[in-house]
């Protein structure tokens, strides 16, 4: 088989690329800009374009099937070739599951911890010694690429986005999985740049349990209004709802009760332990035992960038999280917090998507940081202006979030300053963004502070 990528260096699309590369497919592929980690990752793989830039030439009879990433437009002079040779051209989440369709299809979905749950997932059926092929929003410890195709295993997990499967197809990647097990974590509004309001936004949910293969499953989380909304009008599907397993925090350690022992856990906050009840859902719907499970998942360390420690001491930790969304950056916060309720916590927020620098959108973070003792936001206005928004100022911020006390910076030296001036003692500082920090060495920043 000879694929081609047209937009080869996205985060999904270069793991995809060398998960084909590994199962013995012809991969080409081109981009206008690549940058590392997978500029670095498709060099090992000899996939690396030789030059940048479209080459509709290189677009010919021969490919069976050219796959489009989100970086490229639809007047993509390629897709265009493509086109016109009446080539297959298939999304990214339509690929998947082209390769996927003879399998048992597991699809974790949310606004929020489906990376995580997907992880865990990961983590315990590689544990358990079990072959499975998967797909994951984040690099994860023991994995050498976030997406596995192969002709061997019998089942295929995948973390489900609502966002658009391609520049030419706006329907949400979830929509192409067909899961015959569907969890899904719970709904949040977010990118108000495809779903302008809310009640467009928790459709695609609805939509997503629609897919569920009859007969199959929707695990959900019982708490949340609009999963509980959708639930009962599922015709053909086994409902099972979840809720949080029951914990204790013991000198910061997280321990899971049940009935008949407890099992100590790397990983902590309320969020995560409805995180792991769901999974754990999944989970027994597999085969795998609630102990074998709660066992395996004692060495889970998370997925990158989700409460994942940078640095620490007897007394101070550095958390690094992608948390973004209102509900994201609400859950992360409190998390740190419960779980170190003594220490004193510095949370910083970083506004960098399209819906986080949005002035409409701005009130959904109310609240969002109050579990903190001391809060930061940072936003870059040059970001908004590439963004074409309207501009929102320091003032904008401090109302949305009406948090007492909120600090606003918007010069990233003065961000760097900041931080860099910081000792943190009896403390925890929580970074959070989907961007880079202002350009910030946050590894290095970290191991200074602490």
């Amino acid at each position: 088989m000879r694929i081609h990528f047209i937009a080869i260096g996205g985060s999904a699309m270069h793991n995809l690329a060398i998960a084909l590369h590994k199962k013995g497919f012809q991969v080409t592929g081109s981009d206008d800009e690549v940058f590392e980690p997978s500029r670095g990752r498709l060099r090992k793989y000899g996939l690396l374009p030789k030059s940048m830039g479209w080459n509709p030439d290189s677009i010919t009879a021969d490919i069976d099937s050219v796959i489009l990433g989100m970086h490229a437009r639809p007047d993509n002079p390629e897709l265009i070739r493509a086109q016109e040779l009446n080539l297959k051209v298939y999304s990214y989440p339509e690929y998947l599951y082209e390769q996927t369709k003879n399998k048992t299809r597991i699809v974790i979905a949310g606004s929020h911890g489906k990376t995580t749950i997907t992880s865990m997932l990961l983590h315990v059926l590689k544990s358990l010694g079990r072959k499975f092929d998967f797909m994951v929003g984040a690099q994860i410890k023991g994995f050498d690429t976030m997406v596995e195709l192969t002709d061997e295993s019998e089942i295929a997990i995948f973390e489900g986005d609502e966002y658009l499967s391609s520049p030419i197809d706006r329907r949400p990647k979830f929509l192409w999985y067909k899961p015959h097990i569907a969890l899904a974590t719970g709904v949040a509004w977010d990118h108000i740049n495809v779903f302008p309001t809310e009640s467009e936004y928790n459709q695609q949910f609805g939509l997503f349990a629609q897919t569920i293969e009859p007969g199959g499953s929707f695990i959900y989380y019982e708490k949340d209004k609009v999963l509980s909304e959708i639930a009962p009008q599922l015709q053909e599907i086994n409902v099972i709802p979840y809720n949080e397993l029951n914990a204790k925090t013991l000198d910061g350690k997280t321990l899971v009760e049940t009935d008949e022992e407890e099992y100590e856990l790397g990983i902590f906050g309320h969020h995560n332990l409805q995180n792991l009840a769901g999974a754990m859902e999944v989970a027994l719907k597999i085969g795998i035992s609630k102990p074998d499970f709660l066992k395996a998942m004692f060495s889970f360390e998370g997925a990158s960038r989700r409460l994942q420690v940078l640095a620490e001491n007897d007394d101070a930790k550095v958390f690094f999280d992608f948390a973004h969304a209102p509900s994201k950056v609400r859950a992360t916060v409190a998390a740190v917090k419960d779980q170190f309720p003594d220490r004193h916590l510095l949370a910083v927020l970083e506004l960098h998507t399209f819906s986080s620098l949005n002035k409409d959108f701005l009130p959904q973070y109310k609240g969002a940081m109050n579990a903190a003792d001391e809060a930061v936001v940072f936003f870059n206005p040059e970001v908004v202006k590439h963004k074409k928004l309207p501009a929102i100022d320091p003032d904008d911020v401090k109302k949305a979030f009406s948090s007492n006390g909120l600090n606003v910076y918007t010069n990233p030296d003065d961000l760097k300053q900041y931080l860099e001036g910081l000792q943190i003692r009896d403390s925890n500082l929580l970074l959070m963004t989907s961007g880079n920090l202002a350009g910030i060495d946050v590894q290095n920043l970290a191991e200074r502070i602490v």
